[in-house]
């Protein structure tokens, strides 16, 4: 991680985000360009020692990132964090629900078991972190929530599970009805729905033809880039950001077009 602005060039200086799912990846490039937009960021994981050690990279001295441990699974650990991060920072000002897990299975033979493990996190977490942390702003009157969809919750996926896609197209549904019952309490809620991205994670784990394949299908001809998603979400992050709520961000390089 690079972050480039520096504390006193921050448009966005002061405020306080939290971010889910945030030792790598995605998240992690989310929280870098949160911290270089003047945030003061909260990397939250299950592996605590990861989103440490993100934390880290990004601000050796610690005043303005720090890893947290977040099971989005539970709802009592938004609590936890939310009231760790206003005796910390004095407040928290926004929200991105991050955290996902994907899983790659044929349809008729998902489990029970296995359908409830990616729904929980994917679904569940973001209800969870959309009621603790929507209460929490509709009280002081200001808040923003961005919660990353996904494609698949679009158009059914391709590449992923159809738990996935139906936890995916719930973040979708929730975002609305989240934004609807907040808005007049000064809250915006939106959705980011990205494509297949070019993350290290992916490279590693898609066997490379099939990621050949899956580019050929893009009508931009490439994986999306994770850093133009980040910057999604700083823009709705924005104070000023204010007006826009309920809405859904497509970054899939042409796949889904409406």
């Amino acid at each position: 991680m690079s972050p480039q602005a520096s504390d006193d060039a921050a448009p966005e200086d002061g405020r306080v985000v939290l971010v889910t799912g945030a030792a790598g990846g995605l998240g992690g490039c989310i929280a870098e360009r949160l911290y270089a937009n003047g945030y003061r960021v909260a990397l939250t994981d299950l592996d605590v020692s990861a989103a440490a050690a993100a934390a880290a990279e990004l601000d050796p001295s610690g005043r303005r990132a720090v890893g947290l441990a977040l099971d989005v699974r539970d709802k009592d650990a938004f609590v936890r964090a939310r009231d760790e991060l206003v005796t910390r920072w004095g407040a928290v000002h926004v929200l991105v629900n991050n955290a996902g897990h994907s899983k790659i299975e044929s349809l008729m033979e998902i489990t029970p078991e296995s359908f409830s493990a990616v729904v929980d996190t994917n679904l569940n977490g973001t209800f969870y972190g959309c009621q603790v942390f929507g209460q929490y702003f509709a009280d002081r009157g200001d808040g923003r929530i961005v919660n990353i969809a996904s494609l698949a919750g679009q158009n059914g996926g391709t590449a992923t599970g159809a738990h996935y896609a139906a936890s995916k197209g719930g973040v979708a549904t929730l975002t609305k009805v989240f934004a609807r019952d907040l808005g007049a309490n000064g809250v915006t809620v939106n959705a980011i729905s990205p494509g297949p991205q070019d993350l290290p994670v992916v490279r590693r784990t898609v066997d490379p033809e099939k990621l050949a394949q899956t580019e050929a299908l893009i009508p931009v001809g490439r994986l999306g880039r994770p850093e133009f998603v980040a910057d999604m979400v700083v823009l709705l992050s924005a104070e000023h950001a204010d007006t826009v709520t309920g809405a859904c961000w497509d970054v899939n390089g042409g796949l889904y077009m409406r």
